[in-house]
């Protein structure tokens, strides 16, 4: 965790706080809590178990140990630069999807440009049928966890019989970030796979079960600090956030027991974490709990929201030039990244003197 000086006139008028202080000059800690979906970072183990079997030297993928390092390599570049430009300190805490299981994260962590940062691991075997989950990574130095838990959601297809379909819990970690109390929920929720409108309701049942959570959580601790972070498959004006979740997009709007989404106003301005048939969403999406939006920096305040989106992270060339650059696409590597960008939330507080 990084001190920072920042002008206070355009640190609230960036976390649009719509309050006006003296443009003096005072330091300040800054936080970054970081998501991404890392693309199937699979090991080329076969797991008899799941269904990895494209993923191994033998598959249909051709998942080398050569290409797995790659992918590693390149997801802890990733993982070290998430932030905005006021810090070159990485993420505190980084929820990621997509992952297949606690191996690949501990390769993951080991790699010499992350292992410096000492990170720890809280990750749970989901009952997903490709074999995928998610987890939280965090920085020892600056967040302990006391609790954590993964909440399944049983999940049925009326079209097939209520057959069950096997998706990713959502996990949640409470713990002490830098002396504070927080709650972390990291979520992948069911895709699209299928149709959008088919595969809907699965979403807000994915939804429902966030908003139980929370609600549990805040009927206990009305002024809890949460943050809701993971790929949704669902953009910030959909059914599942708007009406079920029930987010805010302004924070005028926002009551003590309301949710704030500071994505909805990033998509409003067209932007997006990944690409689909010449159109941007937003499926990745952090999600924060009144509390944070105190002003005085006693403690951590929201400062701002952001896609990290860099130059390298971009398809160079093609059709798909600027969409991001995935690691695995018709049929072979690619020596990318991922098919999605990674997102962030950055929280302060005053170093009192």
């Amino acid at each position: 965790m990084r001190k920072i000086r920042l002008s206070v006139l355009s640190l609230l008028c960036c976390s649009l706080f719509e309050v006006l202080y003296a443009q003096e000059q005072r330091d300040f800690q800054l936080v970054t809590i970081a998501f991404y979906n890392l693309e199937n970072l699979f090991d080329t183990e076969n797991d008899l178990i799941t269904f990895d079997d494209d993923r191994t030297p033998d598959g249909k993928d051709h998942w080398t140990p050569e290409i797995y390092a790659d992918k590693l390599a390149k997801m802890a570049e990733v993982l070290r630069q998430i932030g905005p430009d006021e810090t070159t300190d990485p993420p505190a805490l980084i929820g990621v999807a997509e992952i297949e299981n606690r191996k690949v994260l501990e390769a993951l962590v080991t790699q010499n440009i992350l292992k410096a940062f000492d990170y720890g691991i809280v990750h749970y075997d989901s009952p997903d049928r490709r074999g995928v989950d998610v987890a939280l990574l965090y920085r020892k130095s600056l967040f302990k966890p006391v609790s954590s838990k993964a909440f399944e959601l049983p999940l049925y297809d009326p079209e097939e019989n209520n057959k069950r379909i096997y998706t990713r819990d959502q996990l949640l970690v409470s713990g002490d970030l830098a002396g504070e109390r927080v709650h972390i929920l990291v979520n992948h929720w069911p895709s699209r796979s299928g149709g959008e409108e088919r595969t809907r309701p699965r979403r807000e049942a994915a939804a429902a079960l966030n908003r139980k959570i929370i609600d549990s959580i805040l009927s206990v601790e009305p002024y809890a600090k949460l943050v809701g972070i993971g790929d949704l498959n669902d953009d910030p004006k959909d059914a599942s956030l708007k009406k079920v979740l029930k987010t805010k997009g302004k924070i005028k709007q926002t009551g003590l027991l309301d949710l704030y989404n500071p994505m909805e106003e990033l998509a409003k301005q067209g932007l997006g974490s990944l690409a689909y048939r010449d159109s941007w969403n937003l499926f990745d999406q952090i999600i924060i709990s009144a509390a944070w939006l105190e002003q005085d920096y006693s403690g951590f305040s929201f400062y701002k929201a952001g896609i990290f989106n860099r130059k390298f992270l971009q398809t160079p060339s093609g059709p798909f030039k600027g969409y991001p650059f995935r690691s695995f696409a018709n049929g072979s590597y690619t020596g990318g990244y991922s098919d999605h960008f990674p997102v962030y939330a950055c929280f302060v507080r005053e170093v009192r003197k």
